[in-house]
């Protein structure tokens, strides 16, 4: 499975995914530029003892990432501007998991490029959104329910 990340702009947030995937052997992806260094302390104590495991892959802009990874396989969006929930997709052990920034999300062209793969995770609640942590937890989490 793959995780990515395009434009993160919280370290906290980027460490507990990467420590997520390391959990479930999953491959996390950064896509520049980002709102921190990677050497961020906040990076490493989210991450705790697990970041030196993690199999990570930094990629200079968003197109690269898309040329590299989306040749092979088509990706999975989540926004909470989508119109598909996250129930409907058809994942496999190789998916790949995409999300914005915590800020600004997903580029917009982005996600009017893949429409027909961007989804969101339900939410009946006031909030806005859910945490990016959190939503990458729900999202990889049913990757493994629907593949285990």
């Amino acid at each position: 499975m793959h995780v990515v990340l395009v434009h993160p702009d919280i370290p906290g947030n980027v460490g507990n995914i990467g420590r997520t995937c390391v959990a479930i052997g999953a491959t996390l992806h950064l896509v520049k530029p980002m709102g921190f260094v990677l050497d961020d302390k906040k990076v490493k104590r989210a991450g705790l003892d697990y970041w030196q495991s993690l199999d990570l892959v930094i990629h200079k802009s968003r197109l690269s990432m898309e040329r590299l990874l989306f040749k092979e396989q088509s990706p999975f969006l989540f926004s909470r501007f989508a119109e598909q929930n996250i129930w409907s997709a058809k994942f496999n052990k190789d998916s790949i998991l995409v999300f914005g920034s915590e800020t600004k999300g997903l580029p917009k062209a982005m996600i009017k490029k893949y429409q027909k793969q961007t989804y969101k995770i339900p939410m009946t609640g006031p909030v806005r959104s859910l945490n990016i942590a959190s939503a990458a937890a729900v999202a990889i989490y049913e990757v493994l329910r629907q593949t285990m």
